[in-house]
């Protein structure tokens, strides 16, 4: 395989997991000190802290499946490290029974280990979070992002 290709192959690792509750498969996709970022005020150091946020998320869902949609990623020039940016689709439903549409896209980094690649730091940036409908409102972080870009 391409290194491009085991870098998807990570990314599609990573949400295979998250969608079958493989915790153990999910925290192996992590560097030993990566960070985590879910929003600016929701930051995990290293991979016990990360496992702790997705356990604190995955208490209030009843299920959740994660789509990878698509996404590029680039190899820096000595080869041990990389960036990437992968759209997400994720069906949840809270505890509470609210069923959920989110819509996000992650800014990634990954470094090369012995064990292949890992994620280095992970930032999400959620373009939609509501009913499934999308009778709720993008997030203006989204929307003067692609502004922007």
């Amino acid at each position: 395989m391409n290194e491009i290709a085991d870098l998807a192959d990570l990314v599609h690792r990573y949400a295979d997991a998250v969608t079958r509750l493989d915790l153990d498969r999910w925290v192996n996709c992590w560097a030993d000190d990566a960070v985590w970022t879910l929003r600016h005020d929701r930051v995990a150091t290293g991979r016990d802290a990360i496992l702790s946020m997705l356990q604190a998320v995955l208490l209030t869902l009843d299920g959740v499946v994660q789509h990878v949609l698509n996404g590029e990623a680039a190899v820096g020039v000595d080869g041990s490290t990389a960036a990437g940016r992968w759209h997400i689709q994720e069906h949840l439903r809270r505890t509470t029974g609210e069923p959920l549409l989110f819509l996000a896209h992650y800014e990634d980094t990954y470094v090369r280990s012995a064990g292949g690649w890992r994620f280095q730091t992970r930032t999400l940036v959620t373009h939609y979070q509501g009913p499934p409908d999308l009778s709720g409102s993008f997030t203006t972080k989204a929307i003067q992002e692609r502004a922007t870009t």
